[in-house]
């Protein structure tokens, strides 16, 4: 996928290795952020029990999940079409249920079964243990609904199946929820308050991959910086907690710290990072250890200290200026990607010369840029008239894309002539003859299969470069891993 798009949605039908025994077929299907692809993982270990096989077969399934995501109103429309698509399967087979997950099921709630007559089944993001009293429902005829939001970790006990695996990377979630409350975002609402995993678990989920020789793991969270575990509940709440558990605290930075000293042959990465709340120490945990990917995700939505305030991101633009250039000071080749919405309301044209201005300071390697659409819900919906015309929207963000385009070309264009490490994930999508790997700033490169195989560290030479793509020859075993 061109990391340089409008939207940030993605689907595909996954599969596991089947459990023998299980007679029932599940087909589930994920949409939206890294988050819903890792729960997806959960509720396939979770049915498993149940005695569910996965079938990358619509038309095979007894049950068809999907897990939606709220953030934009064309996910939603998405997953909509899906739907349509699934009432034409179930007329052909009465008897498979279809059940909605995600964000947009606790968006919407028992609403979404009068609206979609094809949906049996409705499942917020914290409910996913309840699956198997629901699908019993199910199966008695009635439907079932449960969107009740925790204020636990409420899969760390879990152990994700691997769905669809490569057998090289993997997501393990660290956070739920977020405490930020930006004014576009549903994401506190949908997910609930911010709580983090016990760091004992996050190291057996972990180990458990070491010793499947998986190569590389994200530390997956709405906020990842925002992690803190004091023995559990909601970070709100962490004033509240006795001496001993505030001085055994282990925040996010200490979290890295662990992971990369623990694992010193993995190569780490995490997403989501938010400016507000991302730390210095956090970056000299980086800097300190060489299997942590440089590379940052670094949203910042706007380049308008008054878009921001609007947005209720607690930064301004000159103190996303010191985290940019801190970062660059003590990780001089770390990429930077963004998040960018444009025609926010009440946005001007000064306002969207701010942000070009700010693209031109930091020159992100690659971002995910949008058209502002409204959410119901949220306290932009609530307190600010849309008010930027769609023209409009769509003329800044095509210049907002140009720009990006600009520079992820001269990003790029540095690797030429150069040697870097990759990590050869699968087969390049344009050809059987090529890997397509990722070095540790997150740039692909593509490159001849010769003796190489998925799961391998190689050098690779960078012979020319697309705006989204590296490409090379590999020409040795790295000797880092």
């Amino acid at each position: 996928m061109e990391k340089i798009i409008d939207e940030k949605i993605q689907g595909q039908a996954l599969s596991l290795n089947n459990k023998e025994g299980n007679t029932r077929k599940l087909f589930i299907e994920s949409y939206g952020c890294q988050m819903n692809f890792s729960d997806s993982e959960i509720v396939a270990s979770i049915l498993a029990k149940e005695g569910f096989n996965t079938t990358q077969n619509l038309e095979d399934a007894d049950l068809v999940l999907v897990n939606t995501c709220s953030i934009r109103e064309k996910a939603e429309l998405t997953v909509r079409k899906r739907l349509e698509k699934y009432n034409a399967v179930k007329r052909i087979n009465p008897k498979m249920k279809v059940g909605v997950l995600g964000c947009m099921a606790e968006r919407l709630k028992s609403k979404f079964l009068e609206e979609e007559k094809i949906v049996d089944l409705v499942v917020g993001p914290d409910a996913y243990k309840d699956l198997p009293n629901l699908i019993e429902e199910v199966d008695a005829g009635r439907n079932a609904v449960n969107v009740i939001l925790s204020k636990e970790e409420t899969y760390g006990d879990i152990s994700p199946v691997r769905l669809q695996s490569n057998g090289v990377s993997a997501f393990v979630s660290i956070t739920r929820g977020c405490d930020n409350m930006c004014t576009f975002c549903v994401v506190p609402f949908t997910r609930g308050r911010e709580r983090s995993r016990d760091p004992q678990s996050i190291l057996e989920e972990i180990d458990d991959l070491a010793s499947k020789n998986f190569k590389e793991i994200t530390l997956l969270g709405q906020n990842v910086d925002s992690y803190l575990w004091y023995g559990g509940g909601l970070k709100k709440d962490f004033d509240k907690a006795s001496d001993f558990q505030k001085a055994t605290a282990v925040n996010f930075a200490k979290l890295l710290d662990m992971v990369a000293e623990k694992h010193p042959k993995i190569r780490l990465r995490f997403t989501t990072s938010n400016p507000q709340d991302m730390t210095l120490d956090v970056i000299e945990v980086m800097a300190k250890h060489k299997n942590i990917c440089k590379y940052i995700h670094l949203p910042i939505q706007s380049g308008s200290d008054r878009i921001l305030k609007e947005m209720n991101r607690l930064h301004t633009r000159q103190e996303y200026f010191e985290l940019i250039d801190n970062i660059k000071r003590l990780i001089p080749d770390c990429a930077i990607s963004q998040d960018i919405i444009t025609g926010f309301p009440t946005e001007t044209e000064e306002d969207h010369q701010d942000t070009l201005s700010l693209m031109e300071y930091v020159k992100y390697e690659y971002g995910f840029m949008f058209a502002y659409s409204e959410r119901p819900g949220t306290m932009a919906a609530r307190k600010l008239e849309d008010d930027v015309p769609e023209a409009t929207k769509k003329r800044r963000l095509n210049e907002i894309i140009a720009l990006q385009r600009k520079h992820s070309s001269l990003k790029h264009e540095a690797f030429v002539g150069k040697t870097v490490e990759i990590l050869i994930e699968k087969e390049s999508k344009k050809s059987d003859k090529h890997w397509s790997g990722r070095n540790t700033q997150n740039i692909v490169a593509v490159f001849p299969k010769g003796d190489y195989k998925i799961g391998d560290f190689v050098m690779v030479r960078i012979d020319e470069c697309t705006s989204a793509t590296l490409l090379g020859e590999a020409v040795a075993y790295s000797n880092n891993y």
